[in-house]
């Protein structure tokens, strides 16, 4: 198949990029899917939620905390290979979870195989675009990170209908079917650049990279580095506001009597991130990439300080949609910006030991929130959250300014 579409008169870097977006929306499309799923998983084990609420913390944990290794292997091994260690492992984990009978395996089987399997899907879809692309990184890793907002479009509402349905042990096999299905679709394309023989020379005018083994200084010497460290502790802080967003909206508003306004909001929130992250993918090839996503995470920040001013539908529903576009865009410039400030050598590496800054948001910064929120209310946690946010992106602005930005 790769040998026929190479023959082809379009640059394979589009294949690629298709590919990611299967492996993006397979991904999150599952991972997202978590709390269909939840009422019926207490009403089969007989556990506490917060219980059950840990299997997600485990395979958050795997997803992102695995990408540090995982990555590591992209880059020696190829996206091909990666991604289909992920397509056996990710269905995989979802058959077992089907069939197990006690909390505990079903914490193995979908928290750490299945999450597994997410994570090597995660650093192919998110690694894999920078080393085709360099005049328009921006527009092809939109439309990569676009497939999350695929999955949340199309996976989720089918979890939920098959969940009704047929139950969820029947809803798991069918999904390990299905999503199994579109990851072998695109493993099936994966490649290398010389593995096809690629011409990049139109998106490297100054000079085409060797990718994984390209001119630099070691990944150990880059991760140890101050602007890499920045770049960790800005994400951290950007994503803390994304993680106290998603959890949180819906009991705020509950709080405030319109609950169905942060139902409402959470969804507004999943479109314009897809939108955005096309938009703004395409335009920050322009504009540059890393101030584009220094604004949307600058705007994220904002966006959770403004929430404790926004007491009815309107204002909660307009936050959670500008909050869209600013996640929208970022999603899109994670690896460009990777790419951008220290090059696409060992890119699998560096973007996977970065992707840490998202398990140490997502496992600390909910349960904070939820601590300070009984205590001292909703808008001290939106304030503090909106805080490190822009501290994470001021992180971001002088990692912008001290890192090497090699030319590929």
């Amino acid at each position: 198949m790769r040998s026929r579409l190479a023959a082809m008169e379009f640059y394979y870097g589009w294949v690629i990029t298709g590919a990611c977006f299967l492996a993006a929306g397979a991904l999150f499309g599952l991972t997202y899917s978590f709390s269909v799923f939840f009422d019926a998983l207490a009403a089969t084990f007989p556990v506490t939620p917060a219980r059950i609420s840990l299997v997600f913390g485990v395979q958050t944990a795997t997803l992102y905390l695995g990408g540090a290794v995982l990555g590591r292997l992209l880059d020696r091994f190829g996206p091909r290979t990666m991604l289909g260690v992920g397509t056996l492992l990710l269905p995989g984990g979802l058959l077992l979870a089907a069939r197990v009978d006690s909390i505990l395996a079903f914490t193995l089987a979908y928290g750490v195989v299945t999450g597994a399997g997410m994570s090597c899907c995660y650093v192919v879809a998110y690694a894999s675009v920078p080393s085709w692309f360099g005049r328009r990184r921006g527009f092809a890793n939109g439309i990569a990170a676009a497939g999350l907002g695929a999955g949340l479009i199309a996976v989720v509402p089918a979890a939920s209908r098959l969940t009704q349905t047929v139950g969820w042990r029947r809803a798991f096999t069918l999904l390990a079917l299905g999503l199994g299905g579109a990851l072998l679709l695109a493993t099936l394309v994966l490649a290398r650049p010389s593995d096809v023989d690629a011409d990049r020379s139109g998106e490297f005018p100054d000079g085409v990279p060797s990718s994984g083994t390209d001119t630099g200084p070691p990944a150990s010497e880059t991760i140890l580095s101050l602007p890499f460290v920045l770049v960790v502790l800005g994400w951290a802080g950007v994503y803390a506001t994304l993680f106290v967003l998603i959890n949180h909206l819906v009991p705020y508003a509950d709080g405030l009597g319109i609950r169905w306004a942060g139902v409402t909001g959470i969804s507004a929130l999943g479109f314009a991130t897809a939108l955005a992250r096309l938009a703004i993918g395409y335009s920050s090839d322009t504009l540059g990439r890393v101030r584009v996503f220094v604004a949307c995470s600058t705007l994220m920040g904002a966006c959770l300080l403004a929430l404790p001013l926004a007491r009815g539908p309107a204002g909660i529903i307009a936050v959670a949609v500008v909050f869209g576009v600013g996640y929208g865009g970022n999603g899109a410039l994670l690896s460009p910006l990777v790419a951008d400030l220290f090059g696409v050598a060992n890119i699998g590496t560096l973007h996977g030991v970065a992707s840490t800054a998202f398990a140490l948001a997502g496992l600390t910064a909910p349960p904070l929130a939820t601590t300070v929120a009984a205590s001292d209310g909703y808008p001290i946690v939106f304030l503090a959250t909106g805080v490190a946010g822009l501290l994470g992106a001021g992180c971001l602005v002088f990692a912008g300014r001290t890192a090497p930005r090699p030319t590929a």
